[in-house]
């Protein structure tokens, strides 16, 4: 029974209660982005072109990767490669919200799909899988999408101006905030076995190879993270078809 005093749902409401609901992600991004823009632009790149990562890539760990690989001096196809393999996780992500979105014209999946970040995946996949039949649900999408590009972008900003006038700004710690941030969305999604191997492997794979050139250890541990979730989760569907075989004998 639909609640008869609960207003309608507008554009203006989906789109301020998904910045709402972005606000605490947002609040653990902000040293985060703080600590890119000093990096950055003390590592060889000029302000211009670590303020223009945030507003074209707009991928903070493929920032952070992109900013490393540079100030190592990696061959540009490593880096190509290594941001390209940690952002593959996008495709599961357009995947698992794609078909909410597949009535959106291209003048909204294009923005749209740019702006998805971890944390507005987070938000939205619960807004999008909501009962209700709220026809605005992508102005929701959008509410979180902006606020975070906003606020990466000015805190990118905040970092290159600091990082002009401060000594060694990795010092500062703040990229721990990074980490934080990262195990609070993981966790919640944990909810299976696959899910879990495919936790467990990716970190253990990342520790065991972390001394690696170019940062390939992230390659080999998103790859074997993805791999050992994919078997899991096929020995699991094989395990359970034979009990449900038995049970439909047995009735």
């Amino acid at each position: 029974m639909k609640e008869l005093n609960k207003p309608a749902p507008t554009r203006k409401a989906e789109f301020l209660a998904g910045a709402r609901a972005t606000f605490p992600l947002v609040v653990g991004a902000i040293p985060f982005g703080i600590i890119f823009g000093a990096l950055a632009s003390t590592s060889g790149l000029s302000a211009g072109g670590a303020m223009a990562m945030s507003v074209f890539v707009f991928a903070g760990s493929a920032q952070f990767i992109g900013e490393n690989l540079i100030h190592a001096g990696a061959n540009p196809a490593i880096i190509i490669l290594t941001t390209f393999v940690v952002n593959l996780r996008h495709t599961l992500y357009g995947a698992t919200i794609g078909p909410r979105m597949k009535h959106l014209p291209q003048r909204w999946l294009i923005p749209l799909g740019f702006w998805l970040t971890d944390e507005t995946f987070v938000v939205v996949v619960s807004r999008y899988n909501a009962p209700d039949d709220s026809p605005y649900k992508h102005w929701y999408h959008l509410g979180s999408a902006i606020f975070m590009y906003l606020n990466w972008n000015l805190c990118t900003l905040v970092g290159i101006l600091a990082g002009q006038r401060i000594q060694n700004p990795q010092d500062w710690g703040l990229d721990f905030a990074l980490y934080v941030t990262f195990i609070g969305m993981l966790v919640p999604f944990i909810k299976n076995r696959p899910a879990l191997i495919s936790v467990v492997v990716a970190g253990v794979v990342a520790a065991a190879t972390y001394s690696l050139p170019n940062k390939l250890g992230l390659i080999l541990a998103a790859l074997a993270g993805v791999a050992a979730g994919v078997i899991a989760e096929s020995r699991q569907g094989e395990s359970a078809a034979p009990s449900s075989a038995q049970e439909a004998e047995a009735s």
